[in-house]
């Protein structure tokens, strides 16, 4: 028995993921029904292989920089040293993204009547196992896109948007690590720590092109390595007056390499385990999403708390290697 989850996986203005149910590890992952459980979605085997729809090209961007683009995406998830995926280019196919197919398949595909999105990312999952079957990309026509080295004014950087692209390929869901700005045209990025933030940078940018150190704790924390027995955890709650809170954003900053990681309170306990972390001392912090689009984290019935003020946490709390920090309690107060 199958089951089709399509969760979007778009940057422009807006993307949607199913919310994990459990306390999640420095991002947002995505939880599936498996039998009678809900199980982190991940490929069960790797290499994962994937194929390039043959028709593949726009102007601006021949096939054979549409594989390009592609390859380096997904060279950079495999180069994560603390991380143990890999994936395959099998070759062309005359399939089109969004086929139910068991096969794979990136391409362009043109959906002028999805005027906000750049790129989207489906998924074939086992629903005995929770295991990923199949993925597929599709790239908007709807756009003008680019492979420049330096980017290109008024067109997308096809790479930064496949870098976000194939980290939903591989399971991980969004990041709250960024901050945007209220345009005439929708959002801007100011900046973001994530390469999984759910909105795009600006036409012709390509700083969507480079890992951050919350895509990578995502990553290594769902396809665990040998080096990642000696990274650490943040573990705690956040409370209200007493009663839990769902849908809190914690943040642990490390002092020496200013390295940024997030995770989300998602239990009826606010309870919170932010994975991945180098060992030694973090500083703290508390927000709410009141400045996000809720739907690019959570369910449309989910009920998140956004009615709290920001809480910088009293002291450093240490991440010892190889384990965890210990139960850290966050109290936090209405606005």
């Amino acid at each position: 028995m199958k089951i089709v989850v399509k969760p979007v996986g778009y940057v422009v203005l807006v993307a949607f993921c199913l919310a994990q149910p459990r306390p999640a590890s420095a991002y947002m992952k995505f939880g599936v029904p498996a039998a009678d459980r809900v199980v982190t979605l991940k490929w069960a085997r790797t290499p994962v292989p994937y194929y390039v729809s043959e028709g593949s090209s726009v102007a601006g961007v021949s096939l054979s920089d549409f594989e390009g683009a592609v390859a380096r995406a997904f060279a950079k998830w495999q180069a994560v040293s603390t991380a143990a995926v890999s994936y395959r280019f099998v070759g062309l196919t005359a399939a089109h993204p969004g086929e139910d197919d068991g096969l794979s398949t990136l391409g362009f595909e043109s959906h002028p009547e999805q005027d906000g999105v750049l790129a989207s990312t489906s998924y074939l999952v086992d629903s005995v196992t929770g295991a990923l079957i199949e993925s597929d990309i599709f790239f908007n026509t709807a756009f003008a896109w680019s492979v420049a080295p330096n980017g290109e004014a008024g067109r997308y950087d096809l790479e930064s948007i496949a870098q976000h692209e194939t980290g939903h390929f591989g399971g991980l869901g969004h990041s709250a690590l960024g901050e945007t700005e209220l345009t005439p045209g929708g959002y801007r990025v100011i900046s973001a720590e994530a390469i999984m933030f759910p909105i795009a940078f600006s036409a012709g940018s390509v700083a969507g092109r480079t890992l951050k150190a919350d895509d990578i704790a995502g990553i290594s924390d769902i396809y665990p390595g040998a080096g990642f027995a000696r990274e650490g955890s943040l573990s705690g709650r956040v409370t209200k007056n007493g009663n839990p809170v769902f849908g809190a954003h914690i943040v642990a900053f490390d002092p020496a390499t200013r390295a940024l990681v997030g995770g989300f309170t998602l239990t009826d306990k606010g309870e919170f385990s932010i994975g991945g972390l180098s060992p030694g001392p973090k500083v703290v912090r508390v927000e709410p999403l009141d400045d996000a689009d809720l739907d690019s984290f959570f369910g449309a019935t989910q009920a998140v708390d956004v009615d709290f003020r920001v809480l910088l946490f009293g002291r450093l709390v240490v991440v010892p290697a190889g384990g965890d920090s210990g139960q850290v309690e966050l109290p936090v107060v209405a606005k």
